[in-house]
């Protein structure tokens, strides 16, 4: 009972930090903040608080080609890309439906999961992710069928969750052995803040910040988001495996949504009552089904 309390908090936790910075981004937008800087400015940030506390604690991974595939995989499939894509639609489509299409994870990385033999089959998490799948696709679809100008930019949003899924199943199965939850967070946001830094060489990419209050605010509070989220996210992936920490993007966007309406004044979602029960029954029934649904590979990744 303890773990399982734990764990939610733990995925509570992080979701609703995924849930701010995804709303900051919005934010960066009427400042004048790309969201190429607004990542890597925030990552580079984050990546040096947490490299420091894993230095003073003495736990900073040896360099090794484990390592190295480990930071650059993690950094491509699970923050780089899937960022790059959500944050550039977020002006196109809306915060809203962004944090929507984060909470598509769950039903790919399950299957994944499964046919990797990383879960045993449970009845009750199955029901759970197809529940969540279900909530988070009918408002998908209802947003797909609306006039909208920005069609490419929603297939864009929706090509985010598979990467995602792919970096769940990744960062279990290849975990170093005997590393910790805050070194490798520390290792992945360092690799991936060198990715988005350079990046900003390629024409038409600028990292540059405004010299304003209000933009270097912006940028403290990103940095001070992605500490605290990867830092738990990386605990949660270690304690919860995959599946579980698929559902952080339902959580989310149950956070996400009602911000984006009620302070960012977007226009609700089509099915969003609907579409939100749902998703917050799924998490309830994949929170419950957890106990004994990981196999020994899984947990032999506990350093």
């Amino acid at each position: 009972m303890r773990e399982t309390i734990i764990n939610l908090a733990c995925l509570l936790a992080t979701g609703m930090l995924l849930a701010l910075s995804t709303i900051l981004a919005k934010v960066s937008t009427r400042l004048d903040v790309s969201p190429v800087a607004l990542l890597a400015w925030g990552c580079l940030g984050a990546a040096g608080v947490l490299l420091g506390v894993v230095t003073i604690r003495g736990r900073l991974p040896r360099y090794s080609h484990r390592i190295l595939e480990y930071a650059l995989v993690a950094a491509t499939v699970s923050f780089v890309a899937p960022n790059l894509l959500f944050y550039s639609a977020i002006p196109h489509v809306g915060v809203s439906f962004v944090a929507l299409a984060i909470s598509f994870p769950p039903l790919f990385t399950y299957l994944g999961a499964l046919a990797l033999q990383v879960e045993r089959f449970s009845m009750t998490r199955a029901i759970g992710v197809a529940l969540a799948l279900l909530g988070a696709g009918y408002i998908a679809f209802l947003k797909l069928k609306s006039p909208s100008q920005a069609s490419g930019w929603i297939f864009a949003v929706l090509a985010g969750p598979v990467l995602l899924a792919i970096g769940n199943l990744y960062r279990t199965l290849r975990w170093p052995e005997g590393e910790r939850p805050d070194a490798l967070a520390a290792i992945m946001l360092a690799t991936s803040a060198a990715m988005l830094l350079l990046l900003g060489v390629l024409p038409g990419v600028s990292l540059a910040v405004p010299l304003t209050r209000d933009a270097l605010l912006l940028i403290s509070a990103q940095i001070a988001t992605f500490s605290l989220q990867f830092a738990i996210f990386f605990v949660l992936q270690q304690r919860g495996g995959p599946v579980y920490i698929s559902l952080l993007g339902a959580v989310a966007a149950i956070v996400g949504v009602p911000v984006a309406i009620l302070v960012l004044e977007e226009a609700s979602p089509a099915g969003l009552t609907i579409g939100g029960l749902l998703i917050a029954s799924g998490v309830t029934l994949v929170t419950l089904g957890a106990r004994g649904a990981h196999t020994s590979l899984s947990k032999s990744r506990k350093g």
